[in-house]
């Protein structure tokens, strides 16, 4: 199942399931309310329905096949919120060895300093905490922030964990998987290349407000099937600039579940980001966004992932 944060007629932030056979999206209280005379609590928002787990996935596919017209919005008239507008929390990972070794490509023709992979990038599934309040979804507008002159997105795969867990075997992982979504992670890449030279960050480079991109909906780990089998890819105002595919990933979400879940409890309604793929952002082919650019991510079985940067 596909689900969204929408604002439809109601005017409110609801939960539904997209249904885009036919371009709509069902509002899940509403439905439960109709059906049942009541509204679920389960359904008032994601955070809940991720805590509900497999019962409450059952009683949202049960609407599903009832599917009320009276619950009922054309998907074209709503409007997508991040599917999960605060996180418990965001982590993000660099799974992607291609980025890693395009990305320090580039530092080394700007500094003329030879840069390599660090060993420890092979043995660890490394990965940062990004600031979960600043979410923002679908055709919501990046906008450019005052302390940066070079704006960057990244395209990423992310998972949603859907069951909370500590000491998670990689055998176990995807019994603690919510689902997939896409996720752009905007990146101020001159404040970020600066700060982290101090060997702390990156911090000011990717936190600011719109700066954690999610959508445009969370796809169920059964629709979705291995992640690690997903085409990608990035265009700017149209045109291709990047992409590749999920299995590229060097650590696998099984190899970077276990890994963060290690004398650590992992909770349901964390995001993971995969980090990018190779070729997933502009800098990697030493090219930058500018003002009003259209960003579109495209990540196989999930859908597409659209953004305008807008300078202020």
């Amino acid at each position: 199942m596909k689900f969204a944060t929408f604002v439809g007629h109601r005017k409110t932030p609801q939960l539904g399931i997209i249904d885009l056979e036919h371009r709509a999206v069902l509002g899940l209280a509403a439905a439960s309310e109709h059906v049942h005379g009541r509204i679920d609590r389960d359904f008032a928002d994601m955070l809940s329905l991720i805590d509900a787990a497999i019962p409450g996935l059952e009683r949202a596919a049960e609407l599903a096949r009832a599917w009320p017209a009276e619950a009922s919005e054309d998907l074209d008239d709503v409007k997508l919120l991040a599917p999960l507008p605060i996180p418990r929390q965001i982590r993000d990972c660099m799974a992607f060895e291609e980025h890693v070794r395009n990305s320090r490509k580039q530092v080394e023709l700007r500094t003329g300093r030879p840069q390599r992979v660090p060993e420890v990038w092979y043995q660890r599934p490394v990965y940062f905490k990004c600031n979960r309040f600043n979410v923002i979804g679908h055709d919501a507008d990046v906008i450019w922030p005052s302390h940066s002159d070079w704006m960057d997105y990244e395209l990423e795969l992310a998972c949603v964990i859907g069951r909370t867990g500590k000491d998670i075997s990689k055998a176990n992982a995807a019994a603690h998987v919510f689902g997939f979504t896409i996720f752009n992670d905007v990146s101020a890449r001159d404040v970020q290349f600066d700060e982290m030279k101090a060997g702390l960050g990156p911090a000011k480079g990717k936190d600011f407000d719109t700066g954690n991109v999610f959508g445009p909906w969370i796809v169920t780990l059964d629709e979705i099937g291995d992640p690690h089998l997903l085409a990608m890819e990035a265009r700017v105002n149209g045109e291709r600039w990047g992409g590749g595919n999920s299995r590229a990933m060097h650590h696998t979400f099984w190899d970077i579940i276990a890994y963060v879940s290690q004398a650590e409890t992992l909770f349901a309604g964390e995001i993971i980001g995969s980090g990018t793929v190779g070729t997933g952002s502009a800098h990697e082919s030493g090219r930058k966004l500018a003002p009003n650019d259209v960003v579109e991510l495209e990540i196989e079985k999930i859908g597409v992932l659209r953004n305008r940067i807008v300078k202020p």
